[in-house]
């Protein structure tokens, strides 16, 4: 694949389903380009169906391996965990970068909502990441600045959804 000289950034943001299924889509089509991919997930444990079908694409997949989970569902020790260990999952993401053409991101915006990831390092990593590097952050309710900084900003708004009835995420669609 030819050397990208301008790398440009992905917001999908917003509550309706389909951020990290536009960021996979994203993904698949870079990988079909002969681009390499990494795919990298917050708050989720890496066995959702979509990093199955991109890791046959030869997308990397990483996530934090001792932080899986919501973290609604994590008690105060956990947080301050997640924190430490996200700081330190982050950094590894941000040096592998250089070796990508697309880097996604997945749930980086919630992980800044809640703190376990301080959005300033990633806001300076976004100033200064490589030039032909595109990068996809996905999650709920961005800050006004990571809104200013991308050039790509989608919002996915949820009109219906079968979980307000009580339908539990299904395997394959919801993950």
């Amino acid at each position: 694949m030819e050397k990208r000289t301008q790398g440009l950034i992905h917001l999908y943001c917003g509550d309706g389903k389909g951020k990290t299924t536009a960021a996979a889509g994203l993904a698949a089509r870079m990988a079909g380009a002969g681009g390499r991919v990494i795919f990298a997930q917050f708050y989720k444990d890496g066995t959702s169906c979509e990093v199955k079908a991109l890791a046959g694409l030869g997308v990397a997949a990483m996530n934090c391996k001792t932080v899986p989970g919501r973290f609604s569902r994590m008690d105060e020790a956990a947080r301050c965990r997640a924190k430490e260990d996200y700081g330190r999952f982050l950094l590894s993401v941000f040096a592998l970068s250089g070796q990508a053409d697309l880097l996604v991101l997945d749930e980086i915006v919630s992980a800044c909502n809640h703190g376990t990831v301080e959005e300033g390092r990633l806001l300076r990593f976004l100033q200064q990441k490589p030039a032909g590097l595109e990068v996809v952050l996905t999650g709920r309710d961005p800050s006004d600045r990571l809104m200013a900084l991308a050039d790509y900003v989608t919002r996915m708004e949820k009109v219906r959804h079968p979980f307000d009835r009580g339908v539990a995420a299904r395997r394959g669609i919801e993950f």
